[in-house]
């Protein structure tokens, strides 16, 4: 590479000299041809050097000793640069000099400093910064896409990233000098809170990309704007302003948000708006949004709330059914809260209330028709007019005391028609009844179902104590569990019927005043105690089955007769000294019978010790039998047959001899 030297003694000025390096190089270039002109007193006077040089040319040396010891001798410092140029213009004190003075021109550069720069041109691709140096820089304009407004004459950071290239040229870097700063810079504005410019590079996955002072940030979809936003396109390319709302140091990440800065305007606007504001005042807004519970009104840079109820006197499902987008609208101030700076509207108060306009004949016991317009569990509310609603509660839509659901009756948009039980005008409320437009069936019960009077119902429910048998729609009474069976002993309803089961039933008792009817099922038919009382005496035996243990014993179901009787545990051991099972059938005696407490007790062991003592009163006498007969056989015996049988042994006894 060419030096600074070789382009002044060639008088070589290059393009990129500025004014001051010419008038420099210029004076130097004078003082050089001046000094060229006068000879040198080396060429008049020849240096002894220079005569020993051409005498030992001349003359060979004839000792080598005296030519190694020349050789020895110090010698001035060989100048390569030199040597090659054949030139010889300036002594090295003075070339150190010029460059010295060369150098405060352009001033001291070095790799990878961060040094202010002056744009002095521009075109479509680069912009040309100059920093001071030999050369200016030639910069990207890409990377000055963060700031539309650049200009000639602008001062911008560069970092030097190669002072000369292959070619001489100055390299600059505009984006890594803002990155290699960047991250102060926001730190600094997001503990300062400060406003920053980003430019949006591109679209990502919920939101931007924004570059900040070279550093891309995330600008999330929810903080471009105080509004939904559908098209992210539109703002790509765009140079906005930022605030930084969070900073991650560990991964180096960092959130931006425009939307911040415009609800701090908005905050502003908010506190001067709604200081002026007044209760019962009267503006003109535009729908700015609609929800499922209401609408959000622009009165002018703040937003009120009119809620679903607030927008008709009648009930709607949904503001839609009254509003729409972008429609303007008067509005009234209901309320508002000046420290959340909140405001609540409404738009059906600027219409008078249909209560107002209701029939002021109207009176508790009148009939009136409408439209079944809410659905609930507890009732039904009926519009009679547009506005004005009753309620019909499930309990007035039938006379029947089984509460159901209003669904069971009837179903939104039926017309129905109702007896106005209350009206409260006042209090704007009012409550119907359905079931008073059928006589009561209870006015004439003790005429229609009199005491003793046998009917048959339908089982409608069941409880711990008893079963309700509706006779009639509106007319249920109550069968006690005691009242079931005569003969079976029932833990609950459900062992001995079902819901939706016919059932005869007489009617026991009436209380007309607090609508009670008490019924009996058993006594439809005769008592059976009366028979049993002479059937089941005690002492007396019969077969039956168990049917289940319980405390104490067992239950067990008298055969053929299908009474329950009760067998104590000592009275169920057999003969064998096992003990009586489930579902096994055995003889049992009756050692307890008590009508009035329809109480049975029967024992199995007692029939047990009984054929015992019958066994052994037999064994008894047979033996006596038996000994009267052989005490007969021996009185018998005579002395011959005893005689044999001593003849008998004896002869034995000598074949056992021998």
């Amino acid at each position: 590479m060419l030096s600074k030297e070789f382009f002044l003694k060639n008088e070589y000025k290059p393009f990129f000299m500025n004014e001051e390096q010419k008038t420099i190089e210029s004076t130097e270039l004078e003082n050089q041809t001046q000094s060229e002109e006068a000879p040198s007193t080396s060429e008049i006077n020849p240096t002894p050097e220079l005569a020993q040089a051409e005498a030992s040319v001349e003359n060979p040396v004839e000792n080598p000793t005296e030519a190694a010891s020349s050789e020895e001798q110090p010698t001035e410092e060989f100048d390569w640069e030199e040597f090659e140029t054949g030139l010889k213009k300036f002594t090295s004190e003075k070339k150190a000099e010029i460059t010295t003075l060369y150098e405060k021109t352009i001033g001291k550069i070095e790799e990878h400093d961060v040094v202010k720069g002056k744009i002095v041109a521009k075109t479509e691709r680069e912009v040309i910064v100059d920093i001071g140096g030999k050369s200016e820089g030639v910069i990207s304009l890409n990377e000055f896409r963060y700031n539309p407004d650049l200009k000639v004459g602008d001062e911008v950071e560069v970092m030097i990233d190669r002072r000369e290239d292959k070619n001489g040229q100055l390299v600059l870097s505009h984006r890594k000098a803002r990155a290699l700063k960047a991250w102060d810079r926001v730190n600094e504005a997001y503990n300062n809170d400060e406003v920053v410019q980003g430019f949006i590079k591109c679209k990502t996955r919920g939101g931007m990309i924004v570059d900040i002072f070279g550093i891309e940030a995330f600008l999330p979809g929810s903080q471009i704007d105080v509004r939904p936003i559908k098209d992210y396109d539109a703002y790509v390319e765009k140079t906005m302003d930022f605030k930084i709302v969070k900073i991650n140091h560990e991964f180096k990440n960092v959130v931006v948000s425009h939307k911040a800065l415009i609800e701090a305007d908005l905050e502003e606007q908010k506190r001067e708006i709604i200081s002026k504001l007044e209760k019962g005042q009267v503006l003109e807004g535009v729908v700015k949004n609609i929800t499922s519970y209401g609408v959000f009104i622009d009165l002018g840079g703040i937003d009120g709330l009119i809620h679903i109820t607030d927008l008709s006197w009648s009930r709607i499902n949904h503001p839609s059914e009254v509003v729409e987008m972008d429609q303007k609208l008067n509005v009234v101030i209901l309320d508002f809260d000046e420290a959340k700076t909140r405001i609540q509207l409404g738009l059906k108060q600027l219409t008078p209330h249909p209560w107002d306009s209701l029939d002021p004949n109207l009176k508790p016991g009148d009939r009136v028709k409408g439209k079944v317009v809410v659905l609930a569990d507890y009732g039904a509310f009926v519009e009679i007019i547009p506005g004005v609603e009753g309620l019909i509660h499930v309990s007035e839509m039938s006379w029947s005391n089984h509460l159901r659901s209003a669904q069971d009756f009837v179903k939104i948009g039926d017309e129905v028609e109702a007896v106005i039980l209350t009206l409260d005008r006042e209090e704007r409320k009012m409550s119907l009844g359905m079931k008073q437009l059928t006589p009561d069936p209870w006015a004439d019960i003790e005429t229609k179902y009199p005491v003793g009077s046998i009917h048959e119902g339908q089982v409608r429910n069941f409880t711990n104590f008893g079963v309700f048998v509706e006779l009639e729609e509106g007319i249920d009474g109550l069968v006690h569990i005691s009242d079931l069976s005569w003969t079976r002993k029932i833990k609950h309803p459900s062992d001995f019927t079902h819901i939706g089961a016919k059932l005869k039933v007489v009617v026991l008792e009436i209380d007309k005043e607090n609508r009670r009817l008490s019924l009996g099922h058993k006594q439809v038919t005769e008592n059976p105690w009366d028979v049993y009382e002479t059937l089941l005496e005690e002492g007396s035996v019969l077969s039956a089955r168990i049917t289940e243990m319980v405390e104490g014993g067992a239950n067990a179901i008298i055969e053929n007769i299908g009474l329950e009787a009760f067998v104590p545990k000592r009275h169920m051991a057999k003969a064998d000294g096992t003990h009586l099972k489930i579902d096994e059938v055995a003889d049992f005696k009756v050692i307890e019978f008590n009508k009035d407490q329809r109480r049975i007790v029967l024992s199995h062991t007692d029939l047990v010790k009984a054929a015992e003592a019958e066994a052994n009163e037999k064994a008894a006498k047979s033996t006596k039998d038996a000994v009267k007969r052989i005490q007969s056989k021996v009185e018998k015996t005579t002395l011959g047959d005893l005689e044999v049988l001593s003849q008998l042994k004896a002869d034995l006894e000598k074949k056992e001899d021998k």
